[in-house]
């Protein structure tokens, strides 16, 4: 008995105070990952940063303490955690190289929430496909086009490409061409086109519209107008503007031509 018992004195002296120490580094290790993850959610939000990279910043965070928190612990009984992070790290790598398509899109989606490029609403086109941002996740970004589509674009694609957000800035220039007939009055179509866009209160007047002759075509004199307006008014002006001049065209006899070809017959006398 007195053998077990110094035996049994032994291993308490020996292991207990590495249990716990162990014990005391994994409360720690909690206590740190959850101060950690909660700082590191206020500093984000602090920032403005997008809530989809602050929830994964903040869990990431967690994890990380908790992992070299757990290598701590096992280190206090002695085990080489060496060969524990050369694991890990071999597993990351095979997964990394497996999903690198997967993490490029995510790699696309983290910079495109942190840069904003575009946001949740605006107008843009990117990827080859033109749509309404609905939605930025981390690896995807969905779009809707004008008849109600959804499309879901990588974000890898996204940003290797080159991005238009028409939404951007507050206003936009809208360019229209008029084409009008050789035997038409250049100054009274253009007096015309400005008594349209004077009636128009949406239309800026800074900086002000510009009308002028762009192009003496195959079978008409075309007119470019360029009025700057609101990006929201944009597409709705576009339409009533084109619709307003053909009017008033017709009303002062000006003459909006169509293509035409003249054919010459050469008749030949036979003997």
């Amino acid at each position: 008995m007195d053998f077990v018992g110094s035996q049994m004195a032994v291993y308490i002296t020996q292991y207990g105070l590495k249990v716990l120490g162990a014990v005391v580094i994994l409360v720690a290790g909690f206590v740190l990952a959850g101060v950690g993850r909660n700082l590191m959610t206020k500093v984000m939000q602090k920032a403005n940063v997008d809530p989809s990279i602050t929830g994964f910043v903040k869990n990431l965070t967690y994890f990380l303490i908790l992992t070299f928190t757990i290598l701590a612990a096992l280190a206090k009984f002695g085990v080489q955690t060496t060969s524990f992070v050369a694991i890990l790290g071999a597993g990351a790598f095979a997964i990394g190289f497996a999903l690198q398509g997967s993490l490029s899109d995510f790699a696309a989606g983290v910079l495109i929430l942190v840069l904003r490029p575009f946001k949740v609403g605006d107008y843009v086109d990117i990827a080859g496909v033109a749509g309404s941002v609905k939605e930025i996740q981390l690896f995807t970004t969905i779009l809707t086009t004008p008849d109600n589509v959804k499309i879901i674009v990588p974000n890898g694609k996204i940003y290797g490409n080159i991005i238009k957000n028409v939404s951007a800035y507050e206003t936009r220039r809208l360019d229209l061409t008029v084409g009008i007939g050789y035997n038409s009055s250049i100054p009274k179509a253009i007096e015309v086109i400005q008594n349209i866009l004077k009636s128009e209160d949406r239309i800026l007047d800074d900086p002000p519209p510009q009308i002028a002759v762009s192009e003496l075509g195959d079978s008409s004199v075309n007119l470019i107008i360029r009025p700057w307006v609101k990006s929201s008014d944009y597409w709705t002006l576009k339409f009533e503007l084109t619709q307003k001049i053909k009017i008033s065209f017709d009303e002062n006899d000006i003459e909006i031509p169509f293509p035409q070809r003249v054919i010459h017959m050469l008749s030949s006398k036979t003997e």
